[in-house]
């Protein structure tokens, strides 16, 4: 594996099999937006923290595709990660008039440690963000209703209260922040007059169809994995991989044709705590005292305090905010040429941003 697409595409998945284990109905997360604003932490790191975060992240699978070296003495061996992102944020944010796509990822730092200019460049360069100190020591109501206002403001307004009451405290002393904005319309848009209330069935067969429903502007596009047995999502997620994923949606096991869609409007939002989860896939250090975050500020003694993560995803007849020429493949068997795709029970989706092969946000819709 070489890319930083194939490694936030393993991430997703070892994060979606945490997920699956809480047993909840829906599931929707940006894996980009979480391995960006870790990947800020990991340009801070060394020793075993550093190790942890790559092999979590799967960044210790990803080769050196760039010539030009980090800039900072503890960009080491993961230096390319970081150059891959810098050219991922700066695709990723391009202005366009077809679709908004803003990802907010920041770090808050309690003001009273001092972060090294050079890592405070390196963040700039690579990241496109800073560090903000707040004074959680003494204020640490303020800086909360600091922290989601500053997510609001970069989200439309649409993530609001990422940090809760009593999430702050006085010994609180690093916040991660990443949050992700996505609007765009279909390609195709859906007819509202024919828009109505059909019946949903909630959750034997693995087989399933996979469909690609292309944004305005065709940079980004909607993937949905659709199992043909109504009670099929199960057995699905099982036998899914991030190598299966990356195989049925590749260029050449799909094609164009004409599709009878089903598609139903749906509002997802959902909220994590990802410090007991990372701990669990096995990112221990940053969390307790044997962080070694010194390239952040020069010595030991900061650790990460939580990692919280908020998405949102509202897919209406005009797009998404978060029957028609389409690209269709079918695990199964190929797909006739009035081929019906009616999502009226559990699947799988995600939007992808299709000339990097970046995978924006990943969800599970299974409860209207």
């Amino acid at each position: 594996m070489n890319s930083l697409s194939e490694a936030n595409t393993k991430f997703m998945f070892d994060l979606f099999q945490q997920f699956r284990k809480s047993q909840k109905n829906n599931t929707f997360y940006s894996p980009i937006s979480i391995t960006s604003a870790l990947g800020m932490v990991l340009l801070g790191a060394k020793d075993n923290t550093a190790q942890q975060i790559n092999k979590v992240l799967h960044f210790d699978q990803v080769t050196e595709n760039t010539t030009e070296k980090a800039a900072t003495h503890h960009v080491d061996r993961s230096g390319n990660v970081h150059h891959q992102f810098q050219k991922l944020l700066t695709e990723l944010n391009k202005s366009t008039d077809v679709y908004e796509l803003k990802i907010a990822n920041k770090l808050f730092g309690e003001k009273t440690y001092q972060f090294l200019q050079e890592y405070l460049d390196a963040i700039k360069k690579f990241y496109q963000t800073s560090v903000e100190s707040v004074d959680f020591a003494k204020a640490p109501e303020e800086s909360r209703k600091k922290i989601n206002s500053w997510v609001e403001s970069q989200t439309n307004e649409k993530i609001k209260n990422l940090l809760p009451v009593g999430t702050i405290g006085n010994d609180t002393t690093l916040v991660l922040v990443n949050a992700i904005y996505f609007k765009g319309q279909w390609q195709n848009k859906f007819n509202k007059e024919n828009t109505k209330e059909e019946k949903f069935w909630p959750n034997k067969d693995v087989q399933a169809k996979v469909l690609e429903i292309p944004y305005k502007g065709k940079d980004l596009s909607m993937i949905v994995l659709l199992p043909n047995e109504i009670n099929g999502l199960q057995k699905l997620e099982e036998k899914l991989t991030a190598e299966k994923l990356l195989e049925w949606t590749s260029l050449q096991n799909m094609r164009e044709a004409h599709v009878d869609l089903h598609l139903p409007r749906f509002k997802v939002e959902e909220s994590y705590k990802l410090k007991d989860t990372l701990r669990n896939m096995g990112m221990v250090d940053i969390f307790s005292g044997d962080a070694d975050l010194s390239g952040m500020t020069g010595s030991r003694g900061l650790t990460v305090s939580e990692v919280l993560h908020k998405a949102f995803v509202e897919v209406t007849e005009e797009g998404a905010e978060a029957t028609a020429a389409t690209v269709v493949t079918g695990i199964s068997s190929p797909p006739s040429t009035n081929e019906e795709f009616h999502c009226n029970h559990p699947f799988l989706f995600f939007i992808r941003q299709n000339k990097t092969n970046s995978i924006l946000f990943f969800g599970r819709f299974s409860s209207p």
